[in-house]
């Protein structure tokens, strides 16, 4: 990973359009999946996503080799992924969908456990974990799904947020709290159900 991460900028810089089908290629999927969390709709990650390739496409004609060889994909990709949703939100005037909506989330929270009960309450549980989501706001949602599904370290998501680290573990940290405290009645309010 890491010889394709620095041979990725040097094919970018030496050839542009053969550098950009495999940034696409790279990451795709983790663009895809980010934004797929962000707004908890298929079709809209889908369109987040396309936006955002072109318009890193579009910033790349404008940079030079050297800017080109300097670049840091992953970061910068998700920088403007971040971007383009946030534009997205502002332009609809109106908060994500419900993640009752998402399809395939079973490809963004793994499933190890085997059988069709476990499943199913993996499913269950994954839906509710992804409500909870996006009820968080904004900065809390963005360091947590760069952190918790994209994997990104504490210092990338501080370069995509253009914010110290210190500030992004405690977006994650107050947002790995507001979870809880969204998810937590619901859990008390299961068990009081089935006592």
């Amino acid at each position: 990973m890491g010889e394709m991460a620095g041979a990725l900028p040097e094919r970018l810089a030496a050839d542009l359009d053969q550098g950009f089908a495999e940034l696409v290629q790279a990451q795709a999927t983790g663009i895809r999946t980010y934004l797929l969390r962000l707004t908890g709709a298929t079709a809209e990650a889908e369109d987040l996503t396309q936006d955002t390739f072109l318009r890193a496409y579009v910033a790349l004609q404008n940079y030079s080799p050297a800017r080109r060889r300097a670049l840091r994909p992953r970061a910068w990709l998700m920088s403007i992924a971040t971007n383009v949703w946030r534009n997205d939100i502002r332009n609809k005037s109106r908060r994500p969908v419900s993640a009752g909506r998402v399809e395939g989330a079973g490809d963004i929270w793994p499933d190890d456990r085997p059988g069709p009960d476990e499943r199913a309450l993996t499913s269950a549980d994954r839906k509710v974990l992804v409500d909870a989501l996006v009820q968080l706001p904004e900065r809390y949602r963005v360091a947590i799904v760069l952190r918790h599904v994209a994997g990104m370290s504490y210092a990338e998501i501080a370069e995509v947020q253009d914010c110290p680290v210190g500030t992004v573990k405690a977006q994650v940290s107050r947002g790995l709290t507001g979870l809880r405290a969204l998810l937590i009645p619901q859990e008390q309010s299961s068990k009081e159900v089935t006592m």
